[in-house]
Protein backbone atom coordinates (compact mmCIF):
# COMPACT_ATOMS: atom_id res chain seq x y z
CA UNK A 1 0.00 0.00 0.00
CA UNK A 2 1.30 3.44 -0.97
CA UNK A 3 2.08 5.81 1.90
CA UNK A 4 -0.55 8.29 0.69
CA UNK A 5 -3.21 5.56 0.61
CA UNK A 6 -2.20 4.39 4.04
CA UNK A 7 -2.45 7.97 5.26
CA UNK A 8 -5.95 8.35 3.79
CA UNK A 9 -7.15 5.14 5.43
CA UNK A 10 -5.96 6.44 8.81
CA UNK A 11 -7.33 9.99 8.58
CA UNK A 12 -10.51 9.74 6.50
CA UNK A 13 -12.84 9.06 9.45
CA UNK A 14 -11.69 12.13 11.38
CA UNK A 15 -11.55 14.31 8.26
CA UNK A 16 -15.06 13.34 7.15
CA UNK A 17 -16.36 13.91 10.67
CA UNK A 18 -14.94 17.44 10.67
CA UNK A 19 -16.32 18.17 7.18
CA UNK A 20 -19.78 16.99 8.29
CA UNK A 21 -19.66 19.43 11.22
CA UNK A 22 -19.13 22.28 8.73
CA UNK A 23 -21.95 21.34 6.36
CA UNK A 24 -25.50 22.65 6.32
CA UNK A 25 -28.47 20.98 4.60
CA UNK A 26 -28.18 23.34 1.65
CA UNK A 27 -24.39 23.45 1.51
CA UNK A 28 -22.72 20.05 1.34
CA UNK A 29 -19.07 19.48 0.48
CA UNK A 30 -18.53 17.93 -2.93
CA UNK A 31 -15.54 15.76 -3.91
CA UNK A 32 -14.20 15.71 -0.35
CA UNK A 33 -12.32 12.45 -0.93
CA UNK A 34 -10.49 13.91 -3.93
CA UNK A 35 -9.61 17.09 -2.01
CA UNK A 36 -8.05 15.08 0.83
CA UNK A 37 -6.34 12.42 -1.31
CA UNK A 38 -5.09 14.53 -4.21
CA UNK A 39 -4.22 17.79 -2.48
CA UNK A 40 -4.20 17.87 1.32
CA UNK A 41 -2.35 14.61 1.98
CA UNK A 42 0.49 15.45 -0.49
CA UNK A 43 0.67 18.90 1.15
CA UNK A 44 1.03 17.28 4.59
CA UNK A 45 3.84 15.04 3.30
CA UNK A 46 5.55 18.21 2.04
CA UNK A 47 5.10 20.02 5.38
CA UNK A 48 6.32 16.98 7.33
CA UNK A 49 9.47 16.88 5.20
CA UNK A 50 10.19 20.58 5.82
CA UNK A 51 9.39 20.61 9.55
CA UNK A 52 12.24 20.68 12.02
CA UNK A 53 11.30 19.05 15.30
CA UNK A 54 13.71 21.29 17.25
CA UNK A 55 11.71 24.47 16.61
CA UNK A 56 8.19 25.21 15.36
CA UNK A 57 7.66 25.28 11.59
CA UNK A 58 5.43 28.24 10.71
CA UNK A 59 2.96 27.59 7.89
CA UNK A 60 1.21 30.72 6.62
CA UNK A 61 -2.14 29.99 4.96
CA UNK A 62 -3.74 32.83 3.02
CA UNK A 63 -6.78 33.26 0.81
CA UNK A 64 -9.59 35.75 0.23
CA UNK A 65 -12.73 35.76 2.33
CA UNK A 66 -14.75 32.58 2.04
CA UNK A 67 -12.02 30.54 0.27
CA UNK A 68 -12.10 27.82 2.95
CA UNK A 69 -9.04 28.70 5.04
CA UNK A 70 -10.55 27.41 8.28
CA UNK A 71 -11.64 24.13 6.70
CA UNK A 72 -8.32 23.61 4.90
CA UNK A 73 -6.19 24.44 7.94
CA UNK A 74 -8.33 22.26 10.22
CA UNK A 75 -8.01 19.27 7.87
CA UNK A 76 -4.24 19.79 7.54
CA UNK A 77 -4.05 19.79 11.34
CA UNK A 78 -6.02 16.52 11.59
CA UNK A 79 -3.78 14.78 9.04
CA UNK A 80 -0.51 16.06 10.51
CA UNK A 81 -1.50 14.95 14.01
CA UNK A 82 -3.18 11.64 13.16
CA UNK A 83 -0.76 10.24 10.58
CA UNK A 84 2.49 12.12 11.07
CA UNK A 85 2.23 12.31 14.89
CA UNK A 86 3.20 15.97 14.91
CA UNK A 87 2.12 18.49 17.55
CA UNK A 88 0.14 21.07 15.58
CA UNK A 89 -1.34 24.38 16.69
CA UNK A 90 -3.69 26.27 14.41
CA UNK A 91 -4.64 29.90 14.94
CA UNK A 92 -6.10 32.64 12.79
CA UNK A 93 -4.84 36.19 12.42
CA UNK A 94 -8.51 37.05 13.09
CA UNK A 95 -8.08 35.88 16.68
CA UNK A 96 -5.66 38.76 17.20
CA UNK A 97 -8.09 41.52 16.23
CA UNK A 98 -7.97 44.49 18.55
CA UNK A 99 -10.97 44.70 20.89
CA UNK A 100 -13.97 46.86 19.94
CA UNK A 101 -12.81 49.42 22.50
CA UNK A 102 -9.27 49.53 21.03
CA UNK A 103 -10.61 49.86 17.50
CA UNK A 104 -12.94 52.61 18.72
CA UNK A 105 -9.95 54.54 20.04
CA UNK A 106 -8.00 53.92 16.82
CA UNK A 107 -10.93 55.13 14.71
CA UNK A 108 -11.03 58.40 16.67
CA UNK A 109 -7.28 58.87 16.58
CA UNK A 110 -6.56 57.97 12.93
CA UNK A 111 -9.65 57.36 10.76
CA UNK A 112 -13.29 56.26 11.37
CA UNK A 113 -12.95 53.31 8.95
CA UNK A 114 -10.51 51.62 11.36
CA UNK A 115 -13.45 50.74 13.59
CA UNK A 116 -14.17 47.98 11.06
CA UNK A 117 -12.06 44.90 11.80
CA UNK A 118 -10.09 43.27 9.01
CA UNK A 119 -7.34 45.36 7.50
CA UNK A 120 -3.74 45.53 8.73
CA UNK A 121 -3.70 47.91 11.66
CA UNK A 122 -6.82 46.42 13.27
CA UNK A 123 -4.89 43.47 14.74
CA UNK A 124 -2.82 43.49 17.92
CA UNK A 125 0.55 43.20 16.19
CA UNK A 126 2.51 43.31 19.46
CA UNK A 127 0.60 40.30 20.72
CA UNK A 128 1.33 38.39 17.49
CA UNK A 129 5.04 39.26 17.54
CA UNK A 130 5.22 38.23 21.20
CA UNK A 131 3.49 34.91 20.39
CA UNK A 132 5.94 34.20 17.54
CA UNK A 133 8.90 35.01 19.79
CA UNK A 134 7.73 33.04 22.84
CA UNK A 135 6.78 29.92 20.93
CA UNK A 136 10.28 29.73 19.43
CA UNK A 137 11.99 30.18 22.79
CA UNK A 138 13.96 27.30 24.30
CA UNK A 139 12.40 28.23 27.63
CA UNK A 140 8.88 27.89 26.25
CA UNK A 141 6.17 27.73 28.86
CA UNK A 142 2.43 27.54 28.31
CA UNK A 143 0.77 30.45 26.50
CA UNK A 144 -2.73 31.91 26.62
CA UNK A 145 -3.79 33.26 23.22
CA UNK A 146 -6.98 35.12 22.30
CA UNK A 147 -9.99 33.83 20.41
CA UNK A 148 -12.23 36.25 18.53
CA UNK A 149 -16.00 36.01 18.33
CA UNK A 150 -17.15 37.48 15.01
CA UNK A 151 -20.80 37.16 16.04
CA UNK A 152 -20.27 39.87 18.70
CA UNK A 153 -17.33 41.55 16.90
CA UNK A 154 -15.11 41.30 19.97
CA UNK A 155 -12.78 38.92 21.79
CA UNK A 156 -14.14 36.02 23.76
CA UNK A 157 -13.78 36.16 27.54
CA UNK A 158 -10.28 35.03 28.64
CA UNK A 159 -11.60 31.75 30.02
CA UNK A 160 -12.31 30.71 26.40
CA UNK A 161 -8.84 31.62 25.09
CA UNK A 162 -6.43 29.04 23.65
CA UNK A 163 -4.21 27.44 26.24
CA UNK A 164 -1.05 26.31 24.46
CA UNK A 165 0.69 23.95 26.88
CA UNK A 166 3.29 22.22 24.68
CA UNK A 167 5.63 23.70 22.11
CA UNK A 168 4.17 22.79 18.68
CA UNK A 169 6.13 21.14 15.85
CA UNK A 170 3.96 22.97 13.31
CA UNK A 171 2.00 26.22 13.66
CA UNK A 172 -0.64 26.94 11.03
CA UNK A 173 -1.21 30.70 10.95
CA UNK A 174 -4.13 31.46 8.67
CA UNK A 175 -5.86 34.62 7.52
CA UNK A 176 -7.06 36.55 4.51
CA UNK A 177 -4.12 39.01 4.53
CA UNK A 178 -1.38 36.66 5.77
CA UNK A 179 1.69 37.21 3.58
CA UNK A 180 0.30 40.37 1.94
CA UNK A 181 2.81 43.02 0.89
CA UNK A 182 2.45 46.79 0.76
CA UNK A 183 1.82 48.61 -2.50
CA UNK A 184 3.58 51.65 -3.93
CA UNK A 185 2.29 54.97 -2.67
CA UNK A 186 1.36 56.22 -6.15
CA UNK A 187 -1.12 53.35 -6.68
CA UNK A 188 -2.95 54.39 -3.50
CA UNK A 189 -4.15 57.55 -5.23
CA UNK A 190 -6.77 55.84 -7.38
CA UNK A 191 -9.92 54.75 -5.52
CA UNK A 192 -11.15 51.25 -6.35
CA UNK A 193 -14.66 51.31 -4.84
CA UNK A 194 -17.35 53.64 -3.47
CA UNK A 195 -16.18 53.25 0.12
CA UNK A 196 -12.71 54.56 -0.67
CA UNK A 197 -14.18 57.29 -2.86
CA UNK A 198 -16.61 58.69 -0.28
CA UNK A 199 -15.15 57.72 3.10
CA UNK A 200 -11.41 58.05 2.45
CA UNK A 201 -11.16 61.13 0.25
CA UNK A 202 -7.87 62.25 1.84
CA UNK A 203 -6.32 58.76 1.56
CA UNK A 204 -5.65 58.67 5.33
CA UNK A 205 -7.09 55.17 5.80
CA UNK A 206 -5.36 53.72 2.72
CA UNK A 207 -1.99 55.18 3.68
CA UNK A 208 -2.27 54.00 7.28
CA UNK A 209 -3.13 50.43 6.29
CA UNK A 210 -0.38 50.34 3.67
CA UNK A 211 2.16 51.71 6.16
CA UNK A 212 1.24 48.92 8.60
CA UNK A 213 1.84 46.31 5.88
CA UNK A 214 5.10 47.88 4.84
CA UNK A 215 6.71 47.73 8.27
CA UNK A 216 5.05 45.89 11.16
CA UNK A 217 3.28 43.15 9.22
CA UNK A 218 6.31 42.65 7.00
CA UNK A 219 8.33 41.91 10.14
CA UNK A 220 5.70 39.39 11.27
CA UNK A 221 5.30 37.64 7.90
CA UNK A 222 9.06 37.40 7.38
CA UNK A 223 9.06 34.79 10.15
CA UNK A 224 6.82 32.37 8.26
CA UNK A 225 8.67 29.32 6.92
CA UNK A 226 6.28 28.86 4.01
CA UNK A 227 3.14 30.40 2.56
CA UNK A 228 0.20 28.45 1.11
CA UNK A 229 -2.24 30.51 -0.97
CA UNK A 230 -5.84 29.52 -1.73
CA UNK A 231 -6.41 31.35 -4.99
CA UNK A 232 -9.92 32.14 -6.17
CA UNK A 233 -10.64 33.33 -9.71
CA UNK A 234 -11.83 36.84 -8.88
CA UNK A 235 -13.21 39.21 -6.27
CA UNK A 236 -16.87 38.83 -7.27
CA UNK A 237 -16.62 35.10 -6.54
CA UNK A 238 -15.28 35.92 -3.07
CA UNK A 239 -18.32 38.14 -2.44
CA UNK A 240 -20.61 35.23 -3.26
CA UNK A 241 -18.71 32.86 -0.96
CA UNK A 242 -18.56 35.41 1.86
CA UNK A 243 -22.35 35.88 1.73
CA UNK A 244 -22.72 32.11 2.02
CA UNK A 245 -20.36 32.16 5.03
CA UNK A 246 -22.42 34.83 6.80
CA UNK A 247 -25.60 32.84 6.22
CA UNK A 248 -23.93 29.84 7.87
CA UNK A 249 -22.95 32.01 10.85
CA UNK A 250 -26.55 33.17 11.10
CA UNK A 251 -27.90 29.59 10.95
CA UNK A 252 -25.48 28.48 13.66
CA UNK A 253 -26.31 31.30 16.04
CA UNK A 254 -29.86 32.49 15.28
CA UNK A 255 -31.12 31.48 18.73
CA UNK A 256 -28.84 33.97 20.44
CA UNK A 257 -29.51 37.65 20.89
CA UNK A 258 -26.98 40.57 20.80
CA UNK A 259 -25.13 39.04 17.82
CA UNK A 260 -23.72 41.26 15.08
CA UNK A 261 -24.74 39.14 12.08
CA UNK A 262 -24.44 41.12 8.86
CA UNK A 263 -27.08 41.70 6.19
CA UNK A 264 -26.19 41.25 2.51
CA UNK A 265 -25.56 45.01 2.22
CA UNK A 266 -23.40 44.98 5.33
CA UNK A 267 -21.29 42.10 3.95
CA UNK A 268 -20.75 43.82 0.60
CA UNK A 269 -19.75 47.07 2.34
CA UNK A 270 -17.50 45.15 4.72
CA UNK A 271 -15.76 43.48 1.79
CA UNK A 272 -14.94 46.85 0.22
CA UNK A 273 -12.48 47.37 3.09
CA UNK A 274 -10.75 44.12 2.02
CA UNK A 275 -10.88 44.70 -1.73
CA UNK A 276 -7.65 46.62 -2.33
CA UNK A 277 -5.35 44.20 -0.51
CA UNK A 278 -7.22 41.13 -1.79
CA UNK A 279 -6.85 42.23 -5.42
CA UNK A 280 -3.18 42.99 -4.88
CA UNK A 281 -2.77 39.52 -3.44
CA UNK A 282 -4.42 37.99 -6.53
CA UNK A 283 -1.77 39.68 -8.64
CA UNK A 284 1.35 39.24 -6.53
CA UNK A 285 1.13 36.35 -4.03
CA UNK A 286 1.41 33.60 -6.72
CA UNK A 287 4.87 35.02 -7.50
CA UNK A 288 6.22 34.35 -4.01
CA UNK A 289 3.93 31.81 -2.27
CA UNK A 290 5.49 28.38 -1.66
CA UNK A 291 2.33 26.56 -2.77
CA UNK A 292 -0.69 27.83 -4.71
CA UNK A 293 -3.95 25.90 -4.42
CA UNK A 294 -6.12 27.04 -7.32
CA UNK A 295 -9.86 26.97 -6.61
CA UNK A 296 -12.63 26.50 -9.16
CA UNK A 297 -15.95 28.36 -9.13
CA UNK A 298 -17.50 25.58 -7.01
CA UNK A 299 -15.15 26.27 -4.13
CA UNK A 300 -13.02 23.17 -4.77
CA UNK A 301 -9.28 22.81 -5.22
CA UNK A 302 -8.67 22.12 -8.90
CA UNK A 303 -4.85 22.19 -8.98
CA UNK A 304 -1.78 22.68 -6.81
CA UNK A 305 1.42 24.46 -7.84
CA UNK A 306 4.52 23.87 -5.72
CA UNK A 307 7.18 26.52 -6.11
CA UNK A 308 10.75 26.37 -4.83
CA UNK A 309 11.34 29.48 -2.78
Amino acid sequence: MKQSDLCFSKVKKDCFKFIKSQETKTDEFKNKERMIKSFLIPLCFWINKQANKKKPYFVGLAGGQGTGKTTTSSLLKIILIKFFKLKVFRISIDDFYKTRKERGNLSKRVHPMLMTRGVPGTHDINMMLSFFKKVKSRKFKSLKLPTFNKAIDDRFNKKYWYNLKDKPDVIIFEGWCVGAKSEKNNTLKKTINSMEKFKDQKKIWRKYVNHQLKFRYKKLYSQLNCLIYLKAKNFSLLKKWRLKQERKLWLNSKRKSNLKIMSKGDVLNFMQTYQRITQNMFRHVPKYASIILNLNTNHQIKSAVYRNK
